[in-house]
């Protein structure tokens, strides 16, 4: 208080006209800016991104991986930076119909900030999306998609140093990422990716990951192949189906290791009972998106009796439209097929982007697509991508973004 009392006003007039000449030679403007943090966040998690095909690369009959950079004219001059084992949502109209659908990124992060992604995709048995990619892109080709997303990427406070990923087909992806992080010292963790595959000719970027494994020692491939006799035909390869016991074998002596699972839905249901033999804690088993689900009546605990057609009442902002669907199809596609945008990312009932409230009918969600809080259960809320009507519903969806 003695010190407030010190000062003199006197010794604040001298200020006032230099205040005075920067008031009148400013702008008479409101200054715009950013702060760092912004900056940042608009890098990292822009709402679109506008890219095109530089690149096109057959991996086999069926799979292709399209080499993606910023489409500038369209206002995209750089990429957002991504973890390994994230997926980019792509947007596309096929036959006036909104659809999307998210893939893995198979590039390297590093890649990222030299402008380039990579999606590999590969044809789905009755996939839409699929099929309309493999057979309409090409170079030039321009595409819609989101910032990187997903969870299924190694957080060192979480998983263990020791890793074991599991990968079937074109579930490789999301791990030949990680292996070139590693690579590139990005990541810091040890691989030992058990690859299951039919034989050696179908195996995805085979090549690449021989090239990983000699480039650091943190990265260890087995094939595991199913044909019979085709493991003889590769130096090291198991010969069969990833089980709990081939998992023992390549799991580290006495140490804590972790389990990255992502492959066809098949090999979810398969592995999925191997692993609860090995009584790992839930947090060191992660699994990627389980991918758009089909078919929900061949589930043991789908309820008999349920219509074949239902009607979906659905009111977005003020707007409310009554259409007719498939009790198979799940309520996104329900209102896709009807050429109604719902928001969509990860179309596994993981990432919430769905997020809807149901205000009357019955239900099925999935037990393995189940992401939603206590609160959701008790406010009836639902993610659309992966709930399947049992009745006529009503629903309130947010506008699609």
């Amino acid at each position: 208080m003695a010190d407030l009392k010190a000062l003199k006003a006197r010794k604040f007039l001298s200020m006032l006209s230099d205040r005075q000449e920067r008031f009148e030679k400013a702008k008479a403007e409101f200054p715009t800016f950013s702060d760092n943090a912004a900056v940042l966040a608009r890098a990292l998690h822009p709402k679109r991104q506008y890219l095109k095909v530089a690149e096109v690369i057959q991996r086999a009959e069926d799979c292709k991986s399209f080499v993606l950079v910023p489409d500038t004219e369209k206002g995209t001059t750089q990429l957002a930076y991504f973890g390994a084992g994230k997926y980019l949502t792509v947007f596309e109209t096929i036959e006036n119909m909104p659809v999307t659908r998210a893939y893995s990124i198979s590039s390297s992060p590093k890649d990222s900030l030299n402008g380039k992604y990579m999606l590999t995709i590969k044809l789905v048995d009755g996939g839409l999306m699929s099929r309309y990619i493999l057979d309409t892109w090409e170079v030039g080709t321009k595409v819609e998609v989101s910032a990187p997303a997903g969870n299924f990427e190694y957080q060192p406070l979480r998983d263990a140093q020791n890793v074991i990923c599991l990968a079937g087909g074109s579930g490789i992806t999301p791990f030949l990422s990680m292996a070139n992080a590693i690579a590139d010292g990005d990541e810091d963790f040890n691989m030992t990716l058990l690859y299951g595959s039919r034989n050696k000719d179908v195996i995805l970027f085979f090549d690449e990951l021989e090239a990983i494994t000699k480039k650091t020692d943190k990265v260890k491939v087995v094939h595991v192949l199913s044909d019979e006799g085709a493991a003889a035909s590769l130096a090291g390869a198991e010969s069969g189906f990833i089980t709990a016991d081939l998992i023992r074998k390549y799991a580290p002596d006495g140490a804590d290791y972790s389990v990255f699972l992502c492959g066809p839905q098949q090999m979810y249901a398969f592995v999925d009972k191997e692993l609860e033999k090995l009584n790992l804690p839930k947090k060191f088993i992660r699994h990627e998106m389980f991918g758009e689900f089909h078919n929900p009546s061949t589930q043991a605990d789908y309820p008999a009796g349920v219509p074949e057609t239902v009607s979906v009442t659905v009111t977005i902002q003020d707007q409310t439209t009554t259409v007719t669907g498939s009790s198979n199809d799940s309520i996104m596609q329900i209102l896709e097929k009807n050429g109604i945008s719902v928001p969509a990312r990860c179309r596994s009932g993981e990432c919430g982007f769905c997020h809807s409230h149901l205000i009357s009918g019955d239900i099925y969600v999935p037990k393995q697509l189940d992401y939603r809080r206590l609160a959701d259960y008790k406010f009836g809320c639902i993610h659309p991508c992966c709930t399947f009507p049992l009745s006529d519903i009503v629903i309130n969806v947010p506008v699609a973004k």
